[in-house]
């Protein structure tokens, strides 16, 4: 299983994901494809998200059962904790750093 959440990203983004996932809300993409696909997929994200942002999860054989990438400006970001991907919380007043 494969979901990706987008937000703000321009309107042939969200076309070209629709291609290989279904759009089940405004943003929200799952599908299963191949890990070769999901690359590919991923590949199109990162080319194509400009100023939005977008985050890309999956089922893998991890301690959680999933890992995810991320990609733009966002509040939420990913760390490492003992080999567990969790995610942490800028504060509001805290500056953007790249990703």
């Amino acid at each position: 299983m494969l979901v990706i959440v987008t937000e703000n990203v321009p309107p042939r983004l969200r076309g070209r994901l629709a291609v290989w996932l279904l759009e089940i809300r405004a943003g929200v993409y799952i599908g299963s494809p191949s890990k070769r696909l999901r690359e590919f997929i991923w590949n199109q994200v990162l080319e194509g998200v400009e100023d939005g942002n977008a985050v890309m999860a999956w089922n893998t054989n991890t301690e959680s059962g999933y890992d995810f990438l991320t990609v733009g400006k966002n509040r939420r970001v990913p760390v490492d904790f003992d080999g567990l991907r969790l995610v942490s919380f800028k504060p509001l007043d805290e500056p953007d750093k790249a990703l």
